[in-house]
Protein backbone atom coordinates (compact mmCIF):
# COMPACT_ATOMS: atom_id res chain seq x y z
CA UNK A 1 0.00 0.00 0.00
CA UNK A 2 1.25 3.81 -0.54
CA UNK A 3 -0.08 7.20 -0.48
CA UNK A 4 -3.19 7.82 -2.23
CA UNK A 5 -2.85 11.45 -2.30
CA UNK A 6 -0.16 14.19 -2.19
CA UNK A 7 0.09 14.71 1.31
CA UNK A 8 -0.55 18.27 2.55
CA UNK A 9 -0.02 17.99 6.60
CA UNK A 10 0.82 15.11 8.77
CA UNK A 11 -0.90 14.56 12.30
CA UNK A 12 1.15 12.42 14.91
CA UNK A 13 0.46 10.57 17.79
CA UNK A 14 2.93 11.04 20.87
CA UNK A 15 2.69 8.55 23.35
CA UNK A 16 5.00 5.48 21.80
CA UNK A 17 5.46 6.99 18.57
CA UNK A 18 7.89 9.64 19.03
CA UNK A 19 9.54 8.08 22.82
CA UNK A 20 8.66 5.09 24.70
CA UNK A 21 6.17 6.35 27.21
CA UNK A 22 6.62 3.59 29.75
CA UNK A 23 10.17 4.66 31.08
CA UNK A 24 8.66 8.52 31.80
CA UNK A 25 5.79 7.36 33.79
CA UNK A 26 7.98 5.46 36.13
CA UNK A 27 10.10 8.03 36.39
CA UNK A 28 6.84 10.68 36.82
CA UNK A 29 5.50 8.06 39.53
CA UNK A 30 8.79 8.12 40.83
CA UNK A 31 9.13 11.72 41.71
CA UNK A 32 5.27 12.07 42.75
CA UNK A 33 6.73 9.12 45.15
CA UNK A 34 9.29 11.11 46.73
CA UNK A 35 7.03 14.22 46.34
CA UNK A 36 4.28 12.74 48.62
CA UNK A 37 6.87 10.95 51.27
CA UNK A 38 8.26 14.36 52.31
CA UNK A 39 4.71 16.39 52.03
CA UNK A 40 1.97 13.87 52.97
CA UNK A 41 4.12 10.74 54.51
CA UNK A 42 0.38 9.10 55.50
CA UNK A 43 -0.94 9.13 51.58
CA UNK A 44 2.72 7.86 50.68
CA UNK A 45 2.87 4.77 52.56
CA UNK A 46 -1.15 3.63 51.05
CA UNK A 47 -0.75 4.82 47.60
CA UNK A 48 0.09 1.53 46.54
CA UNK A 49 -0.36 0.01 42.79
CA UNK A 50 -3.36 -1.78 44.05
CA UNK A 51 -5.08 1.75 45.47
CA UNK A 52 -4.32 3.43 42.76
CA UNK A 53 -5.90 0.47 40.55
CA UNK A 54 -8.93 0.89 42.78
CA UNK A 55 -9.26 4.05 42.68
CA UNK A 56 -8.94 5.09 39.15
CA UNK A 57 -11.63 2.19 38.66
CA UNK A 58 -13.80 3.98 41.06
CA UNK A 59 -13.47 7.23 39.60
CA UNK A 60 -13.70 5.57 36.01
CA UNK A 61 -17.15 4.35 37.43
CA UNK A 62 -18.76 7.42 39.00
CA UNK A 63 -17.51 9.51 35.71
CA UNK A 64 -17.36 7.60 32.73
CA UNK A 65 -17.77 10.88 30.98
CA UNK A 66 -14.66 12.07 32.19
CA UNK A 67 -12.34 8.81 30.83
CA UNK A 68 -10.65 10.84 28.57
CA UNK A 69 -9.31 13.42 30.70
CA UNK A 70 -6.00 12.01 32.16
CA UNK A 71 -5.18 15.33 33.95
CA UNK A 72 -8.74 14.95 35.50
CA UNK A 73 -8.70 11.45 36.33
CA UNK A 74 -5.24 11.88 38.03
CA UNK A 75 -5.37 15.00 39.98
CA UNK A 76 -8.87 13.11 41.63
CA UNK A 77 -7.00 10.70 41.92
CA UNK A 78 -4.73 12.40 44.09
CA UNK A 79 -7.44 14.21 46.36
CA UNK A 80 -8.95 11.21 46.88
CA UNK A 81 -5.89 9.48 48.08
CA UNK A 82 -5.19 12.46 50.18
CA UNK A 83 -8.62 12.47 51.79
CA UNK A 84 -8.62 8.79 53.06
CA UNK A 85 -5.08 9.01 54.34
CA UNK A 86 -6.36 12.15 56.41
CA UNK A 87 -3.61 14.26 54.67
CA UNK A 88 -4.74 17.90 53.33
CA UNK A 89 -6.78 17.73 49.63
CA UNK A 90 -5.29 21.04 48.38
CA UNK A 91 -2.03 18.95 47.98
CA UNK A 92 -3.45 17.19 45.24
CA UNK A 93 -2.73 20.62 42.42
CA UNK A 94 1.19 20.53 43.66
CA UNK A 95 1.36 16.68 43.51
CA UNK A 96 -0.09 16.59 40.18
CA UNK A 97 2.29 19.82 39.25
CA UNK A 98 4.75 17.41 40.21
CA UNK A 99 3.84 14.34 38.32
CA UNK A 100 3.01 16.38 34.93
CA UNK A 101 6.53 17.94 34.87
CA UNK A 102 8.31 14.81 35.24
CA UNK A 103 5.94 13.34 32.82
CA UNK A 104 7.68 15.73 29.87
CA UNK A 105 11.33 14.63 30.91
CA UNK A 106 11.25 12.16 28.09
CA UNK A 107 13.65 10.56 25.61
CA UNK A 108 13.00 10.86 22.04
CA UNK A 109 13.99 7.98 19.55
CA UNK A 110 17.02 9.33 17.60
CA UNK A 111 14.87 9.45 14.39
CA UNK A 112 12.29 12.04 15.91
CA UNK A 113 14.30 15.63 15.52
CA UNK A 114 15.75 15.10 12.45
CA UNK A 115 12.64 13.74 10.52
CA UNK A 116 10.32 16.48 12.26
CA UNK A 117 12.71 19.12 10.91
CA UNK A 118 12.45 17.49 7.04
CA UNK A 119 8.95 17.48 7.51
CA UNK A 120 7.89 20.56 9.37
CA UNK A 121 9.97 22.53 6.06
CA UNK A 122 6.84 20.51 3.75
CA UNK A 123 4.02 20.04 5.86
CA UNK A 124 1.71 21.21 8.88
CA UNK A 125 2.59 18.59 11.86
CA UNK A 126 -0.13 18.51 14.05
CA UNK A 127 0.04 16.54 17.51
CA UNK A 128 -2.91 14.80 18.40
CA UNK A 129 -2.73 13.00 21.65
CA UNK A 130 -5.22 10.90 24.29
CA UNK A 131 -2.57 12.02 27.21
CA UNK A 132 -1.22 14.93 28.71
CA UNK A 133 2.14 15.06 26.99
CA UNK A 134 3.08 18.88 26.18
CA UNK A 135 4.90 19.09 22.57
CA UNK A 136 6.15 22.81 24.08
CA UNK A 137 7.26 21.54 27.21
CA UNK A 138 9.06 17.99 25.49
CA UNK A 139 11.23 20.70 22.99
CA UNK A 140 8.94 19.58 20.07
CA UNK A 141 7.16 22.23 19.93
CA UNK A 142 8.90 24.36 17.17
CA UNK A 143 7.71 22.03 14.54
CA UNK A 144 4.20 21.72 15.32
CA UNK A 145 1.21 24.15 14.16
CA UNK A 146 -0.17 22.61 17.22
CA UNK A 147 -1.74 19.75 19.12
CA UNK A 148 -4.83 18.10 19.60
CA UNK A 149 -5.05 16.91 23.45
CA UNK A 150 -7.93 14.81 24.40
CA UNK A 151 -8.71 16.88 27.81
CA UNK A 152 -9.36 19.86 25.42
CA UNK A 153 -11.73 18.13 23.11
CA UNK A 154 -14.03 16.49 25.03
CA UNK A 155 -13.03 12.96 23.87
CA UNK A 156 -10.24 10.42 22.90
CA UNK A 157 -9.17 8.60 19.68
CA UNK A 158 -10.42 6.76 18.18
CA UNK A 159 -13.68 9.14 18.17
CA UNK A 160 -13.40 10.87 14.85
CA UNK A 161 -13.49 13.81 16.12
CA UNK A 162 -9.64 13.97 17.45
CA UNK A 163 -8.44 13.56 13.78
CA UNK A 164 -11.30 16.61 12.74
CA UNK A 165 -10.18 18.85 14.78
CA UNK A 166 -6.46 18.27 13.78
CA UNK A 167 -7.28 18.80 9.91
CA UNK A 168 -9.00 22.10 11.53
CA UNK A 169 -5.95 22.86 12.99
CA UNK A 170 -3.64 21.90 9.88
CA UNK A 171 -6.02 23.53 7.54
CA UNK A 172 -6.29 20.80 5.40
CA UNK A 173 -8.92 18.46 3.79
CA UNK A 174 -8.85 14.57 5.89
CA UNK A 175 -8.03 12.87 2.33
CA UNK A 176 -4.93 15.21 2.28
CA UNK A 177 -4.01 14.54 6.03
CA UNK A 178 -1.90 11.88 6.93
CA UNK A 179 -1.77 10.29 10.41
CA UNK A 180 1.21 8.17 11.81
CA UNK A 181 0.66 6.39 15.07
CA UNK A 182 2.03 3.45 17.12
CA UNK A 183 -1.48 1.90 17.52
CA UNK A 184 -3.54 -0.09 14.71
CA UNK A 185 -6.68 0.84 16.41
CA UNK A 186 -6.72 4.08 18.24
CA UNK A 187 -4.12 5.15 15.15
CA UNK A 188 -4.39 3.75 12.02
CA UNK A 189 -8.03 2.35 11.96
CA UNK A 190 -9.43 5.22 13.11
CA UNK A 191 -7.42 7.92 11.34
CA UNK A 192 -9.08 5.93 8.22
CA UNK A 193 -12.53 5.77 9.50
CA UNK A 194 -12.06 9.89 9.86
CA UNK A 195 -11.13 10.04 6.03
CA UNK A 196 -7.14 10.38 6.33
CA UNK A 197 -4.50 8.64 5.22
CA UNK A 198 -2.58 6.62 8.07
CA UNK A 199 0.66 5.10 8.59
CA UNK A 200 1.62 2.59 11.31
CA UNK A 201 4.81 3.19 13.15
CA UNK A 202 5.86 -0.32 14.69
CA UNK A 203 8.93 0.67 17.25
CA UNK A 204 11.06 -2.45 17.32
CA UNK A 205 11.15 -1.99 20.73
CA UNK A 206 7.84 -2.13 21.78
CA UNK A 207 5.20 -5.18 21.32
CA UNK A 208 2.71 -4.51 18.65
CA UNK A 209 -0.22 -6.53 18.83
CA UNK A 210 -1.17 -7.93 15.47
CA UNK A 211 -4.03 -6.41 13.76
CA UNK A 212 -4.19 -9.52 11.52
CA UNK A 213 -2.46 -10.56 8.26
CA UNK A 214 -5.43 -8.73 6.21
CA UNK A 215 -4.98 -5.67 8.00
CA UNK A 216 -1.21 -5.52 7.76
CA UNK A 217 -1.47 -5.96 3.86
CA UNK A 218 -3.81 -2.66 3.33
CA UNK A 219 -1.60 -0.97 6.06
CA UNK A 220 1.42 1.12 5.68
CA UNK A 221 3.86 0.24 8.17
CA UNK A 222 7.27 1.21 9.18
CA UNK A 223 9.54 0.57 12.01
CA UNK A 224 10.87 4.15 12.08
CA UNK A 225 10.46 7.85 11.05
CA UNK A 226 13.27 7.23 8.75
CA UNK A 227 12.36 4.64 7.38
CA UNK A 228 8.62 6.24 6.23
CA UNK A 229 10.20 9.46 5.38
CA UNK A 230 11.88 7.76 2.24
CA UNK A 231 8.49 5.94 1.78
CA UNK A 232 7.23 9.71 1.27
CA UNK A 233 10.58 11.35 0.02
CA UNK A 234 12.26 8.39 -2.61
CA UNK A 235 15.22 9.38 -3.77
CA UNK A 236 15.67 9.49 -7.67
CA UNK A 237 17.70 6.66 -7.59
CA UNK A 238 15.31 4.72 -5.65
CA UNK A 239 12.24 5.51 -8.03
CA UNK A 240 14.09 4.53 -11.01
Amino acid sequence: MTIVHPIAAITLDLDDTLWPVLPTLIRAEAALAAWLRERAPATAAAFTTEARTALRRELLAEHPDRAHDMSWLRRELLRRALAQAGDPESLAAPAFEVFLAARQQVELYPDVEPVLRAWASRYRLVAVTNGNADIAAVGLGRYFAGCVSAHEIGCSKPDPRMFEAACRLAGTDPAETLHVGDDWQLDVRAARAAGLQAAWLRRPDLGHASAGPDAQAETLAFDSLHAMDAHLHPRASDAA
